[in-house]
């Protein structure tokens, strides 16, 4: 029976009306919801995030806003403390019940149980779903009823099990048009200015990606997805994290992809799967052990002695390294926010395992960078290419920023289209060390130091651990 009185969306990671799991159910239950987005407080002193993420947010935002108009109703914007803004909304509009998605971070559901007390001290329902992931904490378990710990075990018993049916878009909505709201916010609300070459934020564009993806990249995804200077990979991870798509879409269309196809397009087909089975096994790992934001998740490491970042990291940070690929591949975040995924293991292990810099500091500063900055799957790969995380790359597996040009740059591409200084030096000469002690070419530095030399005593490290 639809209730007469409103019922409340607060929209999170979840910018969309096309399968929205909460906004659906809201709009069932009620003829009238009122679809709100609180905005923060914050100054951008927490050092969690930036301008490219936040310029993302905003997007997004107008673009829901857009939408949801189309369908009748009005996105509501508020800004302070959520528990306290929802509260007044609950108050001012009269409504029974709030409906919201899960947050797969600790500081989300935190923030969800204090919701939840306040809405029972009010004497209103909350509805709470499973959106952000396919699978939650408790659904994907060994045998003996633990979370798993290594993912090819997890992976399989992923894909054994089923995944429901995107929710259609929602057509229809009714606001009080009473119900107050501030402006769409603009990057001055956080005192920061836009500053990346960021993806068109929105669910229609969201769309257009995984159409392209789907078009054609993701049948040679296996062999291609390691070349930064190809378009090669599905450019989603922004979308999945402020869920401008939802993650039951994306599989459903990739599980639709791979029929009819050749064996080797099907196993491309599933490489890229594997890589949304990554996303959710860092999640259970968050779920479970959330202590991985502070700690190393092997407690073997714990204890390693990390040189202070100082002026190597500084360095390392705006791309000054005198090693071309690792300086590329920063200089391609801060442009833009983005960062290839072969880039992103290149660059941490340079720094946790060339400058012995610890990879808390290089997590910090991805997630004031990336646009698609999630606390789970950017701890899980810096603690990844650390070596000190779940199912880690071992700590003696240090890659060698030569041979990865070598191999994944072999025209010196994506380094050339990234760092300026060096368009006019021969491939060849991206590839190794120079031998005489002068730059690659004017105004670019040498190297900072001797990779052979640093992977020694990275060994070293470890291995005192």
């Amino acid at each position: 029976m639809i209730n007469s009185k409103p019922v409340i969306h607060w929209f999170r990671r979840d910018l969309r009306i096309t399968d929205n799991t909460a906004l659906a159910a809201a709009a069932q239950s009620a003829s009238a919801v009122i679809p709100v987005y609180i905005l923060s407080n914050w100054k951008n002193t927490h050092g969690w995030t930036g301008s490219p993420r936040q310029e993302f947010l905003c997007g997004g935002l107008k673009s829901l806003a857009q939408n949801i108009g189309r369908s009748g109703g009005r996105l509501v914007i508020r800004q302070g403390a959520a528990v306290t803004e929802l509260e007044r909304l609950v108050v001012e509009s009269g409504a029974h019940a709030i409906f919201f998605n899960r947050d797969p971070d600790p500081f989300g559901r935190a923030m969800e149980t204090r919701v939840k007390k306040m809405a029972a001290g009010l004497g209103i329902a909350v509805h709470d779903f499973k959106d952000a992931t396919i699978h939650e904490r408790n659904e994907i378990l060994t045998t003996t009823g633990q979370p798993y710990r290594v993912f090819t075990p997890y992976s399989r018993a992923w894909l054994k099990t089923g995944s429901p049916s995107p929710l259609p878009a929602i057509n229809r909505l009714a606001t009080p048009p009473e119900i107050s709201s501030l402006p769409l916010p603009e990057l001055d609300a956080w005192n920061l200015q836009g500053t990346a070459l960021i993806p068109e934020p929105g669910e229609k564009a969201a769309h257009k990606r995984l159409a392209d993806f789907l078009a054609g990249p993701i049948f040679e995804y296996a062999a291609a997805r390691d070349f930064p200077a190809s378009a090669a990979t599905s450019l989603l991870s922004a979308d999945l994290r402020f869920g401008t798509l939802s993650i039951r879409e994306i599989f459903r269309k990739c599980l639709e992809a791979s029929e009819n196809t050749t064996i080797s397009q099907r196993k491309n087909v599933f490489t890229f799967v594997n890589e949304l089975i990554w996303r959710e096994f860092y999640m259970q790992i968050l779920w479970h052990w959330p202590e991985v934001l502070d700690h190393e998740f092997n407690p073997k490491w714990r204890g390693l002695k990390w040189r202070e970042p100082g002026a190597a990291f500084e360095r390392w940070r705006d791309g000054q390294t005198g090693f071309p690929i690792v300086d590329a591949a920063m200089r391609q975040l801060n442009a833009t926010g983005f960062m290839h995924n072969r880039l992103r293991m290149i660059a941490a292990m340079f720094l946790t395992k060339d400058l012995h810099i610890d990879w808390r500091h290089g997590e910090r500063h991805f997630m004031q960078r990336l646009v698609d900055g999630d606390i789970a799957a950017n701890n899980g790969g810096w603690q990844w290419s650390a070596g000190t995380g779940a199912d880690a790359a071992p700590y003696f597996r240090i890659q060698n920023p030569w041979s990865q040009t070598r191999r994944y740059d072999p025209e010196g591409a994506f380094i050339r289209q990234w760092v300026p200084e060096l368009r006019e030096v021969a491939p060849a000469r991206l590839m190794t060390p120079p031998t005489d002690g002068r730059p690659l070419a004017k105004n670019y530095p040498t190297p900072m130091l001797d990779h052979a030399r640093e992977r020694e005593v990275a060994l070293k490290m470890y291995s005192e651990a």
